[in-house]
């Protein structure tokens, strides 16, 4: 048994542009892009190229080359100044060239990269910049395969950095050329020292003054200065360690109390030629493989969330307020922990968990599997390198990762025996000395990784490499049950008493627009999403060894393969793509602020309650107070006593309009919500009734502007079918089909549907009315690579298992020797309609009768004229 003190203090620095000396320019605008070289268009960074077809019905993304250029004027009065430009971060292998010269070649698409590009420039002119940019599969560069688009582009900042030739340096793997490390610190006193890289790039040796000092709330505290005597063309590293600071403020995320680091550099006669500001804290953690994580001593569960980087209609080139709102709704959650997965994300991202107080788990992206190459490996370890300096000062940074599910792709890929144990043995070599290098460059920082479900990581003993290990679990999702997770957590701690574990990911995909009162596995709904993560939270609580757990995702993301209720997205946001909340977002803030006191309804008020064949309807409410009463037309219904963030409400609705009143102590919040209680269909017929035939769920349509309701059995005054069973490709799921449906958003009314359904009835009254069919082929050309459902099948078209039937309603026919697959080259959404007048109290009577195989059916839309 062993403990890991690891002291956790960083600081953070941020650039200030001086024109009498140092100068930075964020050269965003204007810049030429290309596809071909030939055809060109007006741009501004940031800029991908995939934001539109990896989104499209087609399948795949243009991965390959895109081209920018831009013209940049120089005056000759910069002509002694020292000029790097910068890239922030380019997807994913980058060739730079001034002037018609080629300047440098970056490979990996999350880090900042610079060149010195001086030699090249011409003053008193303009100089063509220029940028080949390569997002193709390369297998030298990770990631190689993973369950998030990879946009091309340059996707963050470029700056023109022109500085004197004697500065802090920016040759450290676009470092900010120093570093900021802590000793010795505690509740009574703390010590800091700080590593700073000056350049020399005059011909003749410089003098020049180092003067740093250390201030709290605008009052200086610790002053050092230094002396530097630089040599000719080289670059000098200079230790200066202050003395004690007694009782440090301690940072936590409930306090973030930041200090201020200033360093200033100064020409032999004192005038100021370069600057540099940081904000640093004072903090300790560690891990214990008995009590979890630590902070200033005191036992501290993580609980958190992923976040990716990309944003619905932006892909990954997303302006940076809204990655800032990202935080702040974070912080808002309650979260006490953010792991910028895959990748790392941008700088100020991680300077605002330093100012909110956020603890951050950042790692770089070798996902899913490893190439056997020196190309590979060196590429792998030069992001390491740049990724742990460029992100070395903030004091959130906690964990550096360098690796998820490496073995992903080794448990599915059809490989050899030989080739498998090849890949267990390079796969580690390259952990050991990631592994290795993050301990040596980052001695203050906690070392992880996150592992699937599978055995390959105990067998290989490459979980044993790291300080932490995160678990990404999918227990009730992809396989087995929620309550399996403990059984799984409390059988790792059993095997390997020495290892620290926390849960790394977890949570199922969702659609806001799915509801239902009976939630299934992989249904998508928010009921099962609510259920999954409360699940998880109180196993995780349970157990003091678990470090903490960190859900995926904060949002829904971008992954062009995927087939999910949204296509193309991964729907496992605790919010939405646009960053809508969805009802799990407010459970976590029941459950983890206790600053602000609030109170959500799950319901939905801009869209038409129906209730049907029953009274009453189960409304769940989330809310940190204790007890909340609730109000239905001005009269007290209930009070609400809350137990882990949730309340539920039978709640006896009427017709029409129905307005909710919660009201506690500290605040009243009024809901107005149209109801429709359908409880016979003669007299309580809206006037567009969808149903979404063969699924337990309801479904919000925005293309038709209704919900459609969940199936049923029929029952005389009501609807539903006589016979034929809920078709899904994996019987213990509850989606239907996970494939995209083209020519249509309403993807969850099309996945699910009936199979064998011969007789389908709607006792509506006598009218005149359009009714459309909702159809689609599920088993057309359904080559999909489930592998992220941890399935090692796949599934496809069955030649012989040809459907054609029939569609006639009330004696009339819709649809002769409906043959889906000949009519249709993949899986579109198809409606049959037609207009009908119903008499004689017949109701509406749909039969699909079979001619060859079994019919389908996905969905009902009755319209009254």
């Amino acid at each position: 048994m062993f403990q890991l003190n690891i002291i956790c203090l960083m600081a953070l620095w941020m650039v200030f542009s001086f024109t009498s000396f140092s100068q930075q320019q964020i050269i965003n605008s204007g810049w030429q892009f290309s596809e071909d070289k030939t055809n060109w268009e007006t741009i501004n960074i940031p800029h991908t190229w995939n934001d539109k077809d990896a989104f499209d019905d087609e399948p795949g993304y243009r991965r390959g080359k895109g081209y920018y250029k831009k013209q940049l004027f120089l005056s000759k009065s910069q002509s002694d100044n020292i000029h790097y430009l910068k890239f922030n971060a380019v997807n994913q292998d980058a060739k730079v060239f001034v002037n018609g010269q080629e300047v440098g070649t970056h490979k990996g698409g999350y880090t900042a990269f610079n060149y010195n590009i001086t030699k090249w420039l011409n003053y008193d002119d303009f100089n063509l910049i220029e940028v080949t940019v390569d997002n193709s599969h390369d297998d030298n560069i990770p990631p190689l395969n993973a369950d998030f688009t990879f946009y091309g582009g340059i996707y963050r900042d470029v700056e023109l950095i022109s500085v004197p030739k004697q500065h802090i340096s920016l040759n450290d793997f676009a470092s900010d050329g120093f570093y900021v490390n802590y000793s010795n610190v505690s509740n009574e006193s703390a010590e800091v020292d700080v590593t700073v890289l000056v350049d020399n790039f005059d011909n003749s040796k410089s003098t020049t003054q180092l003067e740093l000092s250390i201030s709290y709330e605008g009052k200086v505290l610790l002053t050092k200065s230094e002396t530097v005597k630089l040599n000719a063309n080289a670059s000098t590293e200079v230790h200066i360690k202050f003395p004690k600071i007694q009782d440090p403020k301690l940072w936590s995320p409930e306090s973030p109390s930041l200090y201020k680091l200033q360093i200033k550099l100064s020409d032999s006669n004192k005038n100021p030629i370069d600057f540099r500001e940081q904000s640093i804290a004072f903090r300790w953690c560690s891990v214990d493989p008995n009590t979890g994580f630590s902070l200033n001593g005191k036992p501290y569960k993580l609980i958190g969330v992923n976040r990716h980087q990309d944003y619905e209609s932006f892909g990954n080139a997303v302006p940076l307020h809204l990655q800032e709102k990202d935080i702040h709704l974070i912080k808002n959650m309650g979260a006490n922990v953010i792991r910028f997965a895959h990748y790392p994300h941008r700088r100020e991202l991680y300077k605002l968990c330093d100012e909110l107080g956020i603890l951050v788990w950042t790692e770089i992206p070798i996902v899913n599997k490893v190439t056997n190459t020196k190309e590979f490996f060196q590429t792998s370890i030069d992001m390491q390198k740049e990724h742990i300096k460029q992100y070395y000062n903030y004091p959130s940074v906690v964990m550096f990762g360098y690796m998820n599910e490496i073995f992903l792709r080794l448990a599915f890929d059809r490989n050899t025996e030989e080739e498998k144990e090849d890949a267990k043995v390079y796969t580690y070599e390259l952990a050991k000395q990631l592994e290795d290098l993050t301990r040596k460059l980052a001695p203050n920082r906690l070392t992880v990784m996150a592992l699937h479900f599978n055995e390959l990581y105990n067998e290989t003993k490459i979980a044993d490499l790291s300080m932490l290990i995160g678990w990404n679990l999918y227990f009730g999702w992809y396989h087995d049950t929620i309550e399996d997770l403990g059984v799984f957590l409390d059988k790792q701690h059993r095997r390997y008493p020495n290892r620290s574990i926390m849960v790394s990911e977890y949570g199922p995909g969702t659609d806001a627009r799915i509801s239902t009162d009976t939630p299934k596995k992989y249904d998508f709904s928010q009921e099962y999403q609510l259920k999954l993560h409360s699940g998880y939270y109180r196993q995780v609580k349970e157990r003091d060894f678990v470090t903490g757990m960190t859900a995926w995702n904060f949002a829904d993301f971008g992954s062009e393969f995927r087939g999910d209720a949204i296509p193309h997205v991964n729907q496992k946001g605790l919010v939405q793509y646009n960053r809508e909340p969805k009802d799990i977002y407010y459970w976590y803030k029941s459950v983890l602020d206790k600053n602000e006191p609030f109170v959500h309804m799950s319901l939905h008020t801009d869209a038409t309650l129906n209730i049907v064949g029953k009274n009453d309807q189960k409304v769940t409410f989330f809310s940190n107070q204790k007890e909340v009463e609730l109000f239905l037309k001005g009269n007290l219904l209930k009070t609400l006593k809350f137990v882990e963030g949730i309340a539920e409400a039978e709640i006896p609705f009427t017709q029409g309009k129905n307005t909710l009143r919660m009201v506690s102590n500290s605040f009243e919040i009024t809901e107005n919500l149209d109801v429709a209680l359908i409880q016979d269909l003669s007299t309580d017929l809206p006037e567009r009734l969808g149903i979404n035939i063969g699924s337990h769920f309801n479904v919000k349509d925005s293309e038709n502007g209704i919900t459609f309701v969940a199936d049923r059995l029929y029952s005389k005054g009501l609807f539903g079918h006589i016979d034929g069973e809920v078709f899904n490709i994996n019987k213990e799921n509850h989606q239907g089909i996970p494939q995209n449906i083209k020519n249509t958003n309403a993807d969850p009314l099309y996945q699910t549907m009936l199979e064998g359904c011969s007789t389908y009835k709607v006792d509506v009254p006598d009218g005149n009315y359009r009714i459309t069919l909702y159809f689609v082929e599920p088993q057309l050309k359904s080559e999909v690579d489930i592998i992220y459902n941890l399935k090692s099948k796949t599934t496809s078209a069955d030649k012989d298992s040809k459907r054609v039937f029939d569609v006639i309603v009330n004696d009339e026919t819709l649809a002769l020797n409906f043959n889906m697959s000949q009519q249709y080259s993949d899986k579109y959404g198809i409606t049959v309609s037609g207009l009908l007048k119903i008499k004689n109290s017949e109701g509406l009577t749909i039969n699909l009768k079979p001619i060859e195989g079994k019919t389908v059916i996905s969905g009902l839309l009755i319209e009254k004229l």
